[in-house]
Formats: C-alpha cells, sequence, structure tokens
C-alpha cells in the first residue's frame, strides 16, 4: 500500500523558501480538493507551519505530487526539488510520530506542533481527503504524541520561541519595563509572545491586528490597547519592541516605512521579531542601522543554543516512536491483503452456491440425501483443489518447489518421505 510524505522543512529548506510554498488556511481546503480531485491520489492531508511544508498522501506516486506543490504556488519544480524530501511509508509512519512528537521540530519538544497537526486533520476532514488510511494514522499519531509528552521530559525542556524572543530583547534593552510592547497579529504565536512579555511589566502594550474586535479580544486579556494594521504608518515610530505574526501572504512592514521610523525617533532602537512565514516585514530592514530584526530561522540558533534536553529523554521517545510504529506498519500491511481476502471468500462462496444448486436438483429428482450429501462433498472438494491442482501441475521444476512450500505451509502438509537416497 502506497502511503508518503513529501514536503520541506527547516532543515532542508531555508526561510525564503519556505514562505513561498505555505497554504493559508482559506486556500487549504481547495489545495486538498485539487490534489484529490486531480486523481493524483486517493488521500491526502497537508501540514503547513513557519518551519515546514509537507503532504502526506496515500494512493499516489511522489512526482506528480512533488509537480503539484511547485504548479499550485506558481514555482518552477527545479527551484523546489533541491529542498524536497520523500519518505516512503515506512519511514513516514515514525516521521509522523516525531513531528507530533515535538522531535522533528526547529524547537525540541515544543508543544504548537501537535495542535497545528490536529488542525490539518480536520481540513482534511472539512475538505473530504481524509480516508480510512490517514485517519488511522493521525489518531495513533496523536496517541503515540500524548504518550511520549507524558512519560519523557522532552515537553518539559522545550523553549518556545516567544520566550527567546524575550531573551534577546534583554540583551538590547537594560529593562524590558522602560519599553512600549507592539504585538502585530492576533494568532497563537502572539498570544503567546504577549504573555511571556506581559511577565516582564512593559511600560505599554498594543495589540494591532485586522480587525479591531480580535484585536481587542486580545488586548483585554493583558491590559493593553488596539489598534487597526491601517494604523501603523502613523503609529509604529512610538514603540521600541515590536513582535509580529500575522497570516498575511505579503510582506505589511517594509523599509521604506522603517527608514522614517528611525528618523522620528532620532535612531533609538527598535527591536523586531518576525514569527511569521511568510515573512511579515521585508529582509532588508535588517540593513538599516538602529533596527535590530530577528526571523524565526534567527531565533531557533538562540534557542538551540541555550536548550539542554536529557539525552535519556530524547531515546526513551525514539524508543517508543519506533515501537509504536511497528505496531502501525502491521496494520497497515494487513491492509494490504484485504482485497485478496475479499476476493478469495467471493470465489469459494460462488462454488458453495453452484454445488448447492445442484444437490437441490438431486434431491428433487429423487436421488438419496446420503448420495447428494457425498456428491456436494466431493464437488466442493475438487473444486476447491483445482485451481492449486491446476497451477502445481502446469509449473516448472523451480516454481513447483515454492507451491509445493507454499501448500505445506497453507494446508499444513507434513512433507513426504521420498526414501533412502
Amino acid at each position: 500500500m502506497s502511503l508518503y510524505t513529501l514536503g520541506l522543512n527547516h532543515t532542508t529548506a531555508p526561510l525564503e523558501v519556505r514562505e513561498r510554498v505555505v497554504f493559508t488556511p482559506d486556500a487549504l481546503a481547495d489545495a486538498l480538493r485539487d490534489l484529490v480531485r486531480a486523481r493524483r491520489v486517493k488521500e491526502a492531508a497537508i501540514l503547513s507551519t513557519c518551519n515546514r511544508t509537507e503532504v502526506y498522501f496515500q494512493g499516489g506516486d511522489p512526482e506528480p505530487v512533488a509537480d503539484w506543490l511547485a504548479g499550485f504556488h506558481n514555482l518552477p519544480a527545479q527551484s523546489l526539488s533541491p529542498h524536497v524530501y520523500t519518505l516512503p511509508r515506512d519511514k513516514t509512519v515514525a516521521h509522523a510520530f516525531r513531528v507530533a512528537s515535538g522531535l522533528d521540530s526547529m524547537v525540541l519538544g515544543e508543544p504548537q506542533i501537535l495542535g497545528q497537526m490536529k488542525q490539518a486533520v480536520r481540513s482534511a476532514e472539512s475538505a473530504g481527503s481524509l480516508g480510512l488510511v490517514l485517519n488511522r494514522l493521525f489518531q495513533r499519531t496523536f496517541a503515540v504524541a500524548k504518550d511520549v509528552r507524558s512519560q519523557t521530559d522532552i515537553g518539559s525542556a522545550s523553549i518556545s520561541m516567544a520566550a527567546a524572543a524575550v531573551k534577546l530583547a534583554e540583551r538590547i534593552f537594560p529593562s524590558i519595563a522602560e519599553q512600549r510592547l507592539l504585538l502585530i497579529g492576533a494568532g497563537e504565536m502572539i498570544e503567546l509572545a504577549a504573555t511571556h512579555f506581559a511577565a516582564k511589566s512593559p511600560k505599554s502594550v498594543t495589540v494591532a491586528n485586522r480587525t479591531l474586535e480580535r484585536g481587542s479580544k486580545l488586548a483585554d486579556r493583558f491590559g493593553a490597547d488596539a489598534i487597526m494594521l491601517n494604523e501603523l504608518p502613523e503609529r509604529l515610530h512610538d514603540f521600541d519592541i515590536i513582535v509580529t505574526c500575522t497570516a498575511s501572504t505579503l510582506p505589511i512592514v517594509g523599509k521604506g516605512m522603517l527608514e522614517r521610523v528611525v528618523k522620528q525617533r532620532r535612531h533609538a532602537p527598535v527591536f523586531i521579531v518576525d514569527l511569521a512565514v511568510p515573512r511579515d516585514v521585508e529582509p532588508e530592514v535588517a540593513e538599516l542601522d538602529d533596527v535590530f530584526l530577528y526571523s524565526v530561522d534567527d531565533l531557533s540558533m538562540i534557542v538551540q543554543g541555550n536548550l539542554r534536553i536529557r539525552r535519556e529523554s530524547v531515546v526513551q521517545a525514539e524508543r517508543m516512536i519506533a515501537d509504536q510504529a511497528e505496531h502501525f506498519l502491521r496494520w497497515l500491511e494487513g491492509r494490504s491483503v484485504v482485497p485478496t481476502i475479499t476476493a478469495l471468500h467471493g470465489h469459494h462462496d460462488g462454488l458453495r452456491i453452484a454445488e448447492l444448486d445442484r444437490a437441490r436438483r438431486m434431491l428433487a429428482a429423487g436421488t438419496a440425501p446420503e448420495q447428494v450429501l457425498e456428491a456436494l462433498a466431493r464437488g466442493l472438494t475438487n473444486k476447491v483443489l483445482h485451481g492449486p491442482l491446476s497451477v502445481l501441475n502446469a509449473a516448472g521444476e523451480a516454481e513447483r518447489a515454492e507451491l509445493i512450500a507454499v501448500l505445506q505451509r497453507i494446508y499444513h502438509l507434513e512433507e513426504p518421505d521420498r526414501g533412502e537416497p
């Protein structure tokens, strides 16, 4: 049974490549339907985060899916091929378990990926692209991730991007309590950043969002102000620390805007953390004096430098994943013989029906019941053995030896005694 993962992540592709293949939540359902409707695959789910874009699929070949991924994002296939990996069935299962458990994350053990994976499954369900195999895979994946996080210290050793952003800001400013904080966006990552920065009691906190209602809801939780995104050009110079993470497909803060901000601030430093993929801030902003810009890849290096994971926890988690992957693969292997089992049942049921019809006709003609039963048993036996014996008699010498071994195994036959040599 064909089962694959095809994609790219933070270990195979730089940020400028990853941000070009992100699937926005609004586009995900259409993408899944397009992939399945084109008869490239039978089942599909797409996991798209700031660190990875992966297509999990069953019933298709990797090459057309790779071409589809590039084409959907209007990219030449050769621009992605150096960064794309394809994992076959056995590796796909273990990979899904590792991803959900946080072992394949930029921040080892980070918990957000599990929620993102569950959302990917919900999107696939809504799009009608989730079938028996992928549904079983992901449900097993979530159970394994829960066990890994509850039975090892992987999760407790995680340092989030938001926590790393605070530590980095403390290197730029003597005291965050004296700085004015702007949070752009109102999603899970911004909420996490708000929690970490609020613990440092900044001078003020403002939330900027596309819709004022959602921004105000988050702002109220932290005693912050709320503004609209279209107010940024006039308000950006008011802030010392800017953390942004929106779902925008284009940058919302450009180099020209920051040049004006630096002048208005009379070269007071501006610290910017861009957690979005695609990026919210134009990369050229990093060229400006007095602007300290950091992306998710920049933060990951800081996080990994500060991370202390006990080796035994990783070994324990990998062992659990290997065991569970083996169990799932056995179930998957069993699924591959289902059509053959169904066909065998159908074939032999046909033989049964034919012999029963013959027996009924004999009874109706007045044949003795004992004779009918004998004929029924003999007829069934002959018809059941006809296929195997015909193939055995027609086989060549080498094939015949293999068939004899198979028949001995199926019918538990003793090897015939061929006498002394």
